[in-house]
């Protein structure tokens, strides 16, 4: 196979059939949306907002001892089925709301797609290899701090297709897509050297730059004044980073785009 014919191929894998942006109305996933909107805009593609109620949740409402406390009061209550559901219900209309509000005024397919079930494997068991799925950072659990949700860590090594970390808490502003030369030990070269990523999605960088690190530590101190652009990293890439420092990406202060 020549490299015209490995770059066609990738270009192909890389074209998204749609974008998918999955919600839970926290800070991080409404501003994943707005990403998301824009790249379904830019590509004429379908996006699909996808709410999962939380199964694993609505059992921990089963245990008579369960509770839950006020993020801002720090009083605790009753943790009920009902209650939960209620909650759900709001989270969602939440979600409605935000998803109208993002797409207003564009000539846009979307669509609401609402789930039952535990978060990350149903998001998994809806990914195509063509689509692109966007994710805030650290989601429900912004409430503890800027750590990597595990729902985002699972689905960023386990999706089949081009995952776009999203992070609200740094403005996003144009800027090159940062690649790693060398991988680290362990991760697989790149076939052609340089990557290859969709024309729709490059469109969101001004080109590409490589960096020369291979471990977490010397990525995290290259990447600590960042202010515009992104970094790419590949899954194999990835694997062996968050083996090294598992909270990594969340002191990145960059959206993060993970290729297969």
């Amino acid at each position: 196979m020549t490299t015209d014919d490995v770059l066609h191929e990738e270009q192909q894998a890389l074209e998204a059939a749609r974008v998918l942006a999955l919600l839970d109305a926290s800070r991080h996933s409404l501003a994943a949306l707005a990403a998301a909107v824009d790249l379904a805009s830019q590509r004429h593609a379908e996006l699909v907002a996808l709410y999962v109620e939380d199964l694993d949740l609505l059992k921990c409402a089963a245990f008579p001892f369960s509770c839950e406390i006020g993020a801002q009061s720090g009083l605790s209550r009753p943790l009920t089925h009902d209650s939960l559901e209620a909650s759900i219900a709001r989270q969602l209309q939440r979600v409605n709301q935000a998803l109208t509000g993002a797409v207003a005024g564009r000539s846009l397919r979307h669509r609401l797609e609402v789930s039952r079930g535990q978060v990350a494997a149903t998001a998994l068991a809806m990914a195509e290899p063509g689509d692109v799925l966007v994710l805030g950072k650290t989601g429900l659990s912004e409430r503890w701090g800027s750590r990597l949700g595990s729902t985002s860590r699972r689905l960023i090594l386990e999706a089949p297709c081009t995952v776009l970390l999203w992070d609200e808490r740094h403005p996003y502003r144009r800027g090159p897509l940062r690649w790693l030369e060398t991988p680290p030990e362990g991760a697989t070269p790149l076939a052609t050297g340089t990557p290859v990523i969709a024309d729709w999605l490059a469109a969101l960088f001004d080109g590409i730059a490589p960096l020369p690190v291979q471990h977490a530590g010397e990525l995290e101190r290259m990447l600590a004044r960042a202010d515009a652009g992104g970094l790419l990293l590949q899954r194999g890439e990835l694997d062996v980073l968050l083996k090294e420092d598992p909270e990594l990406l969340a002191r990145v202060p960059l959206p993060i785009l993970v290729v297969t």
